[in-house]
């Protein structure tokens, strides 16, 4: 069932952990069929260089487990998981880190402001990836305690506890996210130790909806670039 998705989200939940982004068998990442509304997970407490497909876990958005392989645990916070997908129906991928710099601001409960402009990409619409205030690990309050976070960005924070991605394309999109609001945790902890706790100059979230596509470029309507999930290869159409 849904072996596709499976390979999927295996593969970026290694990926996740060999780039530094989860660390000890933390974080976690799930994806939605479309069709049958099913989610695939990861498992709770495994290490992310032994999962195999197989071991991805299939449930529904009332936390029923619909398939289950291995006889492996969903990962305790799949009842946040299914909260953002029944808060964002545009939602279809999710990557939970545990990454350095996003989690101390995480800890230190600070919003990252907007100082690079590639976060346009990151879904936000405050000029900020916000924090969701703090719930239990595992637990309802944790879940809904990231309703209003993920109703304002496709990029947050958890208070003491970590970040947190969502996509409406894909697993890789969703990583990739992830991966962004890390390096932007960075910059922004670099920036401030430049200039010893001053802001930095950021980008308001109007400056930010003024990208698009340059129109200069032309490319013809008839082509374009299909990429794999680990978008090393492409195939030309």
């Amino acid at each position: 069932m849904l072996e596709n998705l499976k390979k999927d989200v295996c593969e970026i939940a290694k990926r996740a952990q060999r780039d530094g982004l989860c660390k000890h068998k933390s974080g976690n990442f799930s994806a939605r069929d479309v069709k049958s509304g099913y989610i695939v997970i990861t498992p709770t407490s495994v290490d992310r260089e032994l999962l195999t497909p197989r071991d991805m876990i299939v449930m529904d958005l009332e936390a029923n487990v619909i398939e289950n392989l291995s006889g492996l645990k969903p990962t305790s916070e799949s009842l946040m998981h299914i909260t953002i997908y029944k808060t964002r129906k545009d939602a279809n991928a999710i990557a939970h880190t545990h990454s350095m710099y996003a989690t101390t601001f995480a800890l230190l409960n600070k919003p990252i402001p907007a100082i690079v402009y590639e976060v346009a990409n990151m879904g936000l619409t405050k000029g900020r990836v916000p924090v969701a205030p703090y719930g239990r690990p595992g637990t309802m309050d944790l879940a809904n305690s990231v309703v209003d976070a993920c109703m304002e960005a496709e990029s947050f924070l958890m208070e003491s506890h970590g970040a947190v991605a969502f996509d409406s394309q894909d697993i890789y999109e969703a990583f990739l996210k992830a991966a962004y609001i890390e390096e932007l945790a960075q910059l922004y902890y670099n920036a401030v130790t430049v200039l010893q706790g001053k802001e930095p100059k950021s980008f308001a979230q109007e400056e930010l909806q003024k990208w698009e596509y340059p129109k200069e470029i032309k490319i013809p309507e008839d082509s374009y670039v299909r990429l794999s999930i680990d978008r090393c290869t492409a195939t030309y159409v």
